[in-house]
């Protein structure tokens, strides 16, 4: 069972779902992974899109997202060891990209998994570094 305080949120929070218009953001789009779910699960996976860019975390990125949010939304250090120790398993364990590659035959997500795969990699190798960018406040 996941940790942490739970509530709705978006499933899927990521520049690719924000649109802006004179640099502010007038919507947030993709709704369809809205549910109710641990807040650190939210905030996990959010910072490992946005910040996990070219086979290797942002980790100072990482760290300033994660205070932010913590300093609206009481997460403890062990609710969110517990969900990116969650997000690391997914990813370790999950080959979507391979079954959009061979199944639809779109090479776009083979280099996805490449680049999933090098940030995998970096992120195991530097666990504890990761857990501390992500419990800071």
């Amino acid at each position: 069972m996941p940790a942490g305080p739970y509530g709705w949120t978006h499933g899927d929070f990521q520049y690719r779902n924000l649109l802006r218009q004179s640099g502010r953001v007038v919507a947030v789009l993709d709704w369809d992974r809205l549910g109710v779910r641990p807040y650190g699960e939210e905030v996990a996976r959010t910072a490992q899109v946005q910040f996990g860019v070219g086979g290797v975390f942002d980790l100072d990125r990482i760290a300033a997202f994660c205070a932010g949010y913590r300093s609206v939304i009481d997460l403890s250090e062990g609710d969110l060891a517990d969900a990116v120790k969650r997000l690391w398993w997914k990813r370790l364990t999950d080959f979507w990209q391979l079954e959009f590659y061979l199944d639809r035959q779109d090479p776009t997500f083979g280099v996805m998994f490449l680049t999933d795969e090098a940030l995998l990699n970096w992120w195991t190798d530097r666990a504890d570094e990761v857990q501390a960018a992500y419990a800071a406040r």
